[in-house]
């Protein structure tokens, strides 16, 4: 068991991003259909929230929706829809009240007008918030923002030597985001599925075997200080980081 105690409250990750994977299968796993898994999944969200505001943590990404996720069956997807607005709709007043922010980045074009309204109506009320920011990604791949950050770029350039790492990174969902420092992957798995693919080119990452709907405070504090134990160089040696 990890305790708030127990970490270093100097090296608390500013931004935190989360594949919050295994909904299905914890499901599976007690013989209970797929959409109470997602269900279950909204809860871990709104306790892993809650503790990332009382450390102090002032970026939390989560890996809600996938750009790949479209093709799963129709009536998975639109339950899910379905569901992230009566939840956005019963926290959101929870989350103005602790001073969150809340965003969204990825294709939300791409989502229906009444999930687009909610998510809209969020970003509104909680826009003046200055505590964490709580970011959902949402019909979001990390190679089509790429790939849609080059051709806004492109159009901006008359020769490539105009391209600048940070000429690219303003034109990506995340301009004014910094990158995570940490990315936590519930399930098990030992991939990114196209997340942040830019963005984590030097976070730490914390694979669990726990499934989301699992995770719980003590596997967010064992995941920060899995990090602290880490050194982090950014291709420096040992000696110029001390």
């Amino acid at each position: 068991m990890t305790e708030n105690h127990l970490l270093d409250q100097n090296l608390i990750p500013e931004h935190i991003a989360i594949i919050m994977d295994g909904n299905g299968r914890w499901a599976r796993s007690k013989t209970l259909p797929r959409i109470a898994g997602h269900k279950q999944g909204v809860k871990a969200v709104r306790n892993i929230t809650e503790i990332c505001v009382e450390l102090g943590v002032k970026y939390l990404t989560l890996y809600t929706f996938s750009e790949e996720n479209w093709n799963r069956p129709q009536m998975e997807v639109s339950a899910l829809m379905k569901l992230l607005v009566s939840s956005l709709r019963k926290e959101v007043q929870t989350l103005n009240k602790n001073n969150v922010r809340f965003s969204v980045i990825g294709d939300v074009y791409k989502m229906d007008t009444f999930v687009r309204n909610e998510l809209n109506e969020a970003i509104k009320l909680t826009q003046n918030n200055d505590g964490l920011n709580l970011i959902l990604a949402l019909s979001y791949g990390g190679r089509q923002e790429i790939i849609n950050a080059f051709k806004r770029l492109y159009s901006q350039i008359s020769t490539s030597d105009e391209i600048t790492e940070e000429r690219f990174e303003s034109q990506l969902y995340t301009s004014n985001i910094p990158d995570p420092d940490l990315l936590i992957r519930t399930g098990g798995e030992m991939r990114v599925s196209n997340f942040l693919l830019w963005q984590i080119a030097y976070t730490e990452f914390h694979i669990t075997k726990t499934y989301w709907p699992a995770f719980r405070k003590d596997d967010l504090l064992l995941a920060i200080h899995d990090y602290q134990q880490r050194e982090r160089r950014f291709g420096k040696i040992s000696e110029q980081i001390q």
